[in-house]
C-alpha cells in the first residue's frame, strides 16, 4: 500500500469504530526513542523515518509534529502524502493538542494504542482537551489491523555485561535501588525503560538497532525481583547467574497480570515518563510517580565506566584517523558517495578491539545535505563526494567498554569567507563550553548560552540542543541531564558524560557541527562553594584550514593547540608510521 492508501485504510477503520482522531507516537511500550521494527507504526503510516514525531489522523486531515532536527527531512518525506508538517517550536505553529482543540467538536472520541502512550502524555492530552469533554479509547491498536505484513518481535540473544566493564554487580545495583525505594516508602518498583533494565541487571541485547538493549520489564520488590522477557533469548548460564542473584525470569506478557495482583495497600514506584498507560491502568496499588532511580545512577559513571569510555575514545580516534586518511588518499581517484563513507566508517571501526556495532546510523551530509541536522542518506539522495564544499559526518561506535558519538565538519576544497566565519563561530562555541567552570547545582540551560553566544553576536543560531547524556555501552542518547535552552531540572553532576555539539545550518548550502563528548568532574572547593568543570574525552582533530584564525581569542587558540597535542599523544602509539605522519600534520599548532 502507498502512504495515501494506508491513511485511507486507517480512516475507514476509525469511521467503523467511531473514532474522530487517532494519535500515533514514535514510541514502543517501553517509551524508547529508537524502537524495534515491530513498533515503527508512525513510520509505516507516514513514510517519515526520523526518530521523533507524532502523527494525528482525523476524518479529512493529517499532521506530523516533529522538532527542528527533522524539518528538512520531514518536508521531503511527506511530499505528496497528504500529511501536513507542523514545525514544533516555531512561533505561530500549533502544537498537536492546540490543533486538536481547533479541529474537534465537543464530546468527540480520540483513540491511540495505550501501550505506546506514556502516562505523562495521557495527562497532558486530557488537560489540554478538558473543555471538549473528550472520550479516550486507549486500547485501540488500529495499525495492527491494517498492517498485514507487520514484522514480528525480535528474537535476538541477550548476554551478560561483565563486571570488568560495568564496574558494579547487579546485586550492588539492586541494593542501591532498594535503599531508594525504602526512602520513598515504596514496596515495589516497576521498570519499563530498556536502558534502565540493561544497566540494573548488567544485561545487553540486540533487539533495537544501535542500542544494545533487550525487550523486557522488571518488577523489583523488597525481597523479590522479576525480569519479564522471552526466556528463549537467554542461555542456561545467564539464567543461572540471574537466579543466583535473586532474579526470577517470567514471561514478557505476564507483567500486567502480576501488577494487578499487587496488594492495594502497598506502594509502587513508577516513572510516568517511562511507563505506558496500559501498565498504569493495571496497577491497583498506590502509585508513587518519580523518575526511575537508575536514571541518575547510570548517568553518573563509576571509575571503571569512565576508564572504559576513555579507552573507547582511543579506539574510535584510531578508526577515524584511518578513515579520514583513506578519504584524503582516494578523493578524486575513485568514486566516493555518502553511502561509501558510511560503509568505510563502519569498516574501520569494526577493526577495533571490543567493537560491537555503531551507536547510530552515521549522518554523512555533503554540501546541502549537511543542512539537515539528522539527515539520512537514501538511494534517492546519495551523492558523489568531490574535492569541493563542506562535508559533515556525525557517527559513533558501540564498544564493550564504551559508547562514542563524534561530529567533524571538513572542508574538501577552498571555502568562502562566509563558510569560514560560520565554521569558526561554531567551534568558538564548542570551545567555550569545553572551558566552562560552574558551581554545583547548575542546570544545562544555565550554560547552554556558552555554545551559542559567538553565533548570536552575528544573528545566527541553531535549533537543536547543545548536549545530551551518553551511556556506557548503552544508548547514545541518555538522560536525565541535557544541555539546551529549555529548562530541565536535573543539574549537571560529576561523572555525567554529555555531548558538546553546537552547529549552524544554512538551508540549501551546508551544515556545520562540531561535537565532542565531555565528562563533568570536580574542579575546586572554595568558601563560595563547590565548582565543576568538563574534561573532553573525544580524540580527533578539527579541520584548522577551515578556520578564520583572526576570530579566535588567544584562550581559544591555546585550548585548540593543547587539545590537538593531547589527540596526537593519545593516538600516535596505536598507529603505524603512515597514520602517525598524517595525524601529526593535522594536529600542528595554529
Amino acid at each position: 500500500m502507498t502512504i495515501f492508501e494506508r491513511v485511507n485504510a486507517l480512516r475507514s477503520l476509525m469511521e467503523e469504530k467511531e473514532i474522530h482522531a487517532y494519535i500515533i507516537t514514535s514510541s514502543d511500550p517501553h517509551m524508547s526513542e529508537y524502537v524495534p521494527e515491530y513498533w515503527t507504526a508512525r513510520q509505516w503510516i507516514s513514510g517519515f523515518t526520523g526518530s521523533a514525531g507524532t502523527i494525528i489522523i482525523t476524518k479529512d486531515k493529517a499532521g506530523l509534529w516533529t522538532d527542528s532536527r527533522y524539518f528538512l527531512q520531514a518536508e521531503k518525506q511527506l511530499e505528496g502524502s497528504g500529511i501536513q508538517l507542523f514545525k514544533m517550536g516555531v512561533p505561530g505553529v500549533l502544537n498537536q493538542y492546540e490543533w486538536l482543540v481547533s479541529e474537534l467538536e465537543y464530546e468527540t472520541n480520540i483513540g491511540f494504542d495505550g501501550t505506546c502512550f506514556s502516562i505523562a502524555q495521557t495527562k497532558e492530552l486530557k488537560n489540554a482537551l478538558a473543555d471538549l469533554s473528550i472520550h479516550i479509547y486507549e486500547d485501540e491498536d488500529l495499525i495492527n489491523e491494517i498492517w498485514n505484513d507487520r514484522p514480528s518481535l525480535p528474537k535476538q540473544k541477550i548476554f551478560e555485561y561483565p563486571v570488568e566493564f560495568a564496574g558494579q554487580s547487579r546485586k550492588e545495583k539492586l541494593t542501591t535501588i532498594r535503599e531508594e525505594m525504602r526512602r520513598l516508602d515504596a514496596k515495589h518498583h516497576f521498570v519499563g525503560s530498556l536502558d534502565d533494565i540493561a544497566w540494573i541487571f548488567n544485561l545487553r541485547g540486540q533487539d533495537v538497532d544501535f542500542n544494545p538493549v533487550a525487550i523486557a520489564y522488571a518488577l523489583i520488590s523488597e525481597e523479590d525481583c522479576y525480569l519479564y522477557l522471552d526466556q528463549e533469548k537467554l542461555d542456561n548460564e545467564c539464567i543461572l547467574s540471574l537466579k543466583s542473584d535473586g532474579v526470577e525470569i517470567t514471561d514478557y506478557k505476564q507483567i500486567c497480570n502480576d501488577l494487578e495482583e499487587l496488594p492495594s495497600s502497598e506502594n509502587v514506584l513508577l516513572d510516568s515518563n517511562r511507563s505506558n498507560l496500559k501498565i498504569y491502568r493495571s496497577i491497583t496499588a498506590n502509585i508513587i510517580e518519580r523518575e526511575n532511580p537508575s536514571q541518575l545512577l547510570k548517568s553518573q559513571k563509576n571509575a571503571t565506566e569512565i576508564k572504559g569510555m576513555k579507552d573507547a575514545m582511543v579506539q574510535d580516534g584510531v578508526a577515524l584517523t584511518q578513515f579520514f586518511c583513506w578519504l584524503e588518499e582516494n578523493l578524486g581517484k575513485i568514486k566516493i558517495t555518502e553511502f561509501t563513507l558510511m560503509d568505510q566508517l563502519k569498516n574501520f571501526r569494526s577493526q577495533q578491539k571490543h567493537f560491537m556495532g555503531e551507536s547510530f546510523s552515521s549522518i554523512v551530509g555533503y554540501k546541502a545535505h549537511g543542512a539537515s541536522p539528522h539527515y539520512s542518506t537514501t538511494a534517492e539522495t546519495d551523492c558523489e563526494i568531490k574535492a569541493e564544499g563542506i562535508l559533515l559526518i556525525d557517527s559513533g561506535g558501540q564498544y564493550m567498554n564504551g559508547t562514542t558519538d563524534i561530529t567533524r565538519t571538513t572542508s574538501l576544497g577552498e571555502l568562502t569567507q562566509e563558510e569560514k566565519l560560520d565554521f569558526t563561530l561554531v567551534l568558538k562555541g564548542m570551545i567555550q563550553m569545553s572551558l566552562a567552570v560552574f558551581p554545583k547545582g547548575t542546570r544545562g540551560c544555565n550554560i547552554d548560552i556558552l555554545a551559542r553566544q559567538a553565533l548570536w553576536k552575528y544573528g545566527k543560531n541553531y535549533g537543536h540542543g547543545t548536549g545530551h547524556g551518553v551511556g556506557c555501552f548503552l544508548n547514545v542518547h541518555e538522560g536525565p541531564q541535557s544541555i539546551r535552552q529549555e529548562l530541565k531540572e536535573q543539574t549537571i553532576l560529576p561523572g555525567m558524560i554529555s555531548s558538546n555539539e553546537p552547529g549552524f545550518y544554512k538551508e540549501g548550502a551546508y551544515g556545520i557541527r562540531h561535537e565532542n563528548l565531555i565528562l563533568c568532574k570536580e574542579k575546586l572547593n572554595t568558601e563560595y562553594g563547590e565548582f565543576l568543570e568538563f574534561e573532553t574525552l573525544t580524540l580527533f582533530p578539527f579541520d584548522t584550514k577551515a578556520l578564520n584564525l583572526d576570530l579566535l581569542s588567544e584562550t581559544e587558540k591555546n585550548w585548540l593547540n593543547l587539545y590537538h597535542q593531547k589527540v596526537y599523544n593519545s593516538l600516535a602509539p596505536h598507529l603505524d608510521e603512515k597514520h602517525q605522519i598524517w595525524l601529526k600534520n593535522k594536529t600542528q599548532a595554529i
